[in-house]
């Protein structure tokens, strides 16, 4: 579990093909002081198991259902990911509960910049606009964000300037594709009313 809380933003080291699946590394600085082989790590909102570590880089094992679902297929060696290790129970939740488990990608429509930061809109699948309530929680590419608007089958999410430095938000443009997570005690909530 994660909270959405962007820790450090790494650099894709390597990609190789393994069958139908990737093994991917990924240099990084801050995360590394404690990553050790099987724990769990969110890359751009995906939760991938570290199956090598090395001093400034580890490397992830995605498969075939990751890559067909996520952003993770598509990355190339240079590109910036959004990296956040699991949750301590003993750490504070600052963002919301993350699971890593991408629901779907979307695309960005639209990119407002104002003084205090950007309007981010992103355009999704509508059978997901459901699990939206406005100032409710979304992760969009691992990072926490509050809804500030919902129309049909797109959000929008403010960023304020820490979060676009300090995360891969910085690199974004219109017709980016991102991972999008919802919220997953909505989900629980619709099961139990329409099993």
């Amino acid at each position: 579990m994660f909270t959405g809380l962007i820790e450090e933003v790494g650099a894709i080291r390597a990609i190789e093909s393994i069958g139908d699946g990737m093994c991917i590394s990924i240099a990084a600085h801050t995360i590394m002081s404690d990553l050790a082989v099987d724990h769990s790590i969110s890359v751009n909102g995906v939760c991938l198991t570290a199956t090598a570590v090395h001093e400034d880089y580890f490397s992830v094992t995605a498969v075939h259902e990751t890559l067909a679902k996520t952003t993770i297929g598509v990355l190339r060696v240079g590109a910036a990911v959004n990296l956040e290790r699991a949750v301590r129970v003993s750490d504070r939740l600052g963002g919301h509960i993350v699971q890593g488990h991408v629901d779907c990608t979307g695309i960005v429509d639209a990119i407002q910049h104002l003084d205090t930061g950007w309007e981010l809109w992103v355009r999704f699948p509508h059978n997901y606009a459901k699990y939206l309530i406005p100032v409710g929680s979304v992760c969009v590419n691992g990072i926490s964000l509050t809804v500030a608007r919902i129309e049909d089958d797109r959000f929008m999410v403010a960023l304020i300037p820490h979060t676009i430095e300090h995360t891969s938000m910085k690199y974004t443009t219109v017709g980016d594709v991102l991972n999008l997570e919802f919220d997953v005690l909505a989900k629980y909530i619709e099961r139990l009313l329409h099993p």
